[in-house]
């Protein structure tokens, strides 16, 4: 079963509380693209075609900011094993279903 891309942005906004959003893309149609912004700032982009989150540090990068970036490597390796285990898994049941 195949579900067609989508993307859900969420706001929640409650009084005297901080403002939320949360972008969810469900779709293998992204984009992810690292760079060097204005004043060597490293940034870090996730987009599809109607929504973006960018990631950059606010300053100088601190020792915070290498540990945020670490947790985005490894849950992009955690991301990319799943993946991949589960397609071999997809691959495996096709083959044994063609049989």
């Amino acid at each position: 079963m195949t579900l067609s891309p989508y993307t859900y942005v969420t706001v929640s906004m409650r009084p005297d509380q901080p403002s939320r959003f949360s972008v969810a893309f469900c779709s293998a149609e992204l984009r992810v693209r690292a760079w060097l912004g204005e004043s060597d700032k490293p940034c870090f982009d996730l987009s599809a075609s109607d929504a973006s989150v960018t990631v950059s540090t606010a300053g100088p990068v601190t020792d915070n900011d290498l540990t945020v970036a670490r947790e985005i490597f490894n849950a992009a390796a955690r991301y990319l094993a799943d993946c991949e285990r589960l397609h071999s898994g997809q691959s495996d049941k096709g083959t044994d279903e063609a049989a």
